[in-house]
């Protein structure tokens, strides 16, 4: 790799030379051949974009630069300045074939849901593109003034060096993915779970905020292999688990706690909230459609919720709420342990309800 840096370096200062002679400032190529050298030296996904931006902004100035990394399904975007999120998301997303831009993930900003935008007109949007066999980006820029071919040149060196990069990264990743992922579904595994709810549990009794698991698993489980094969049972998972994923916050983490037990980690989620997410989740796996060898497949689950208290430390929170979901199977199945009633008083009005956990 650092062959590949040094071969993208001397080619940038050939060419830069080449190119520009005396019609760009001696700062200016210093400044191309400088954060092309420091690209390889970053370490993560999130830097080598900064690198890029701040490159680009410093010898062409842009008013909007956004650049899009596509990663199997995952689209993750660095956006300068945030202001323009609204505008540039639907080219964004269109570009990617995703169906709505809420799909994507931000990596160097978090949003308000009212935080004010400002629209501009996409005539003058500039794009490069990326193609590498780990992954696809675009750069989408909005000058402050004309660019020239001599402009291009810049954008291209810089881009050879952030894809060096950024396929480096990408199999760093990947590498670290494999130890932390279960190869089915591709949620965390076991050892994961363990060291990330460690992380939250002190997390969340240090800074005081609420914190919750949810348990799941899916009802008489033996008997979809036993009818239709661990092949079909396989499937089942990748969709149940896939399902819920897309219905979690970007924050909250899934992991497969063995065979068809799940166990999600919801950050700043108080037990009633977490009920109503079991709930909502519950209802979707029992009408997720599902088929096998042209065979339809319906299954259910059974959940069981646990909310952070001051005693617990990580093995009382996880059987609370293993506690709880074999509390759900006792009920019936398809159930979610503690359940909620709502409780309304005369006093209150007809669209007032409050929620209470029943046990």
């Amino acid at each position: 790799m650092n062959q590949t840096f040094e071969r993208v370096s001397k080619k940038a200062a050939a060419l830069v030379t080449l190119i520009f002679g005396s019609a760009i400032r001696q700062a200016d190529h210093a400044k191309l051949s400088r954060h092309i050298v420091a690209l390889s030296k970053k370490n993560s996904a999130l830097d080598i974009i900064n690198e890029l931006s701040t490159c680009l902004k410093d010898i062409l100035g842009y008013r909007l630069f956004a650049f899009a990394v596509k990663k199997d399904s995952r689209v993750e975007v660095w956006l300068d300045p945030r202001m323009y999120k609204k505008s540039i998301e639907g080219v964004i997303a269109q570009d990617f074939n995703l169906p709505h831009p809420k799909n994507l993930t931000y990596i160097n900003h978090e949003f308000a849901p009212h935080e004010i935008q400002e629209k501009f007109s996409i005539d003058n949007l500039e794009y490069y593109e990326i193609d590498e066999e780990d992954f696809q980006a675009r750069l989408y820029m909005l000058p402050e003034h004309r660019l020239y071919p001599f402009h291009d040149e810049v954008v291209n060196l810089m881009l050879q060096g952030c894809a060096a990069a950024l396929s480096k990264q990408v199999r760093i990743e990947n590498l670290k993915n494999a130890a932390t992922l279960d190869p089915l579904t591709q949620c965390y595994n076991r050892r994961e779970f363990e060291s990330q709810l460690n992380r939250h549990i002190s997390n969340a009794k240090r800074h005081r905020y609420e914190l919750s698991l949810i348990m799941f698993d899916l009802d008489h489980f033996k008997k979809v292999n036993d009818t239709y094969g661990h092949l079909a049972g396989d499937m089942v998972l990748r969709e149940v688990s896939a399902l819920v994923r897309e219905s979690m916050r970007q924050g909250d983490i899934l992991c497969r706690y063995g065979g068809e037990e799940f166990i999600a980690i919801l950050p700043e989620t108080d037990k009633i909230k977490a009920i109503e997410l079991a709930d909502r989740l519950r209802e979707k796996i029992s009408r997720l459609p599902m088929t096998h060898d042209n065979r339809r497949i319906k299954v259910t689950s059974s959940f069981g919720v646990s909310g952070l208290l001051p005693e617990h430390d990580m093995t009382s929170f996880v059987q609370d709420a293993d506690a709880m979901l074999y509390k759900a199977k006792l009920n019936g199945r398809n159930t979610v342990m503690p359940g909620l009633i709502k409780i309304c008083s005369e006093a209150d009005s007809p669209n007032s309800t409050r929620m209470k956990e029943n046990a």
